[in-house]
């Protein structure tokens, strides 16, 4: 009897740890709570995973340079990054909280119901401009014809690790990496996005106000 309620108990936990939802399969008629409900299911968790690395790194890296321990991992990241000094590098590697990357991609992705988040587990339409990465085309062309193509990605992961990337490399995000070395509020570093979309400001504006109707900041502390 007693190993008859261990095997049921084994099935049921196997039960419970089956996928509920796909990326790559979108429920029909879905209400607004229960595609929230797949969003969190499906982006929350790589989302934390990735954070929890870059995270570790940075503290890693951070704790080195206060030493004055400059490793060769501090050299090497320093070419990577294009990093100017220490703290430029720091600034580059400190991820930005858990809450500004899930209402980007709730955004982006619309709810993680775009096609490209199905097809490519692209969250945040991210552009491909080299014909070596894995890609698909876009639904739209530019001027002359010339087509628009986007990012595929193996895992949902290798999305929001490109997705940190972007943020850590780029010029247009000097603004950001520069608030987020500053300070951990959500609020503040997301006026660093102004250059994220043609909007602007009300870009931030709408980030700030998706962080704060699903309360994203919850995850922050998890």
């Amino acid at each position: 009897m007693a190993l008859l309620l261990a095997f049921q108990d084994e099935v049921s936990q196997t039960q419970l740890l089956k996928p509920k939802y796909l990326a790559h399969v979108v429920p029909k008629d879905m209400s607004i709570k229960t595609k929230k409900k797949r969003f969190l299911y499906l982006v929350v968790p790589p989302t934390q995973n990735v954070h929890k690395k870059l995270m570790q790194r940075y503290k890693r890296v951070a704790q080195d340079i206060k030493n004055a321990h400059i490793t060769e991992e501090i050299a090497s990241l320093k070419k990577e990054y294009g990093a100017t000094s220490n703290e430029d590098l720091l600034a580059r590697l400190k991820p930005h909280p858990v809450s500004i990357t899930l209402a980007q991609a709730a955004m982006e992705s619309s709810w993680a119901t775009s096609r490209f988040f199905n097809e490519a587990n692209n969250i945040f339409g991210m552009w491909s401009t080299s014909p070596k990465q894995e890609r698909i085309a876009a639904g739209q062309q530019r001027e002359g014809n010339v087509t628009i193509w986007l990012r595929k990605f193996d895992t949902i992961d290798d999305s929001i690790k490109a997705y940190y990337e972007l943020i850590s490399k780029a010029k247009a995000y000097a603004k950001l990496r520069k608030l987020r070395l500053e300070t951990n509020d959500p609020f503040i570093i997301t006026q660093g996005l102004d250059k994220y979309s043609e909007i602007g400001q009300a870009y931030i504006n709408e980030i700030n106000s998706v962080i704060r109707h699903n309360n994203f900041t919850k995850y922050d502390k998890e």
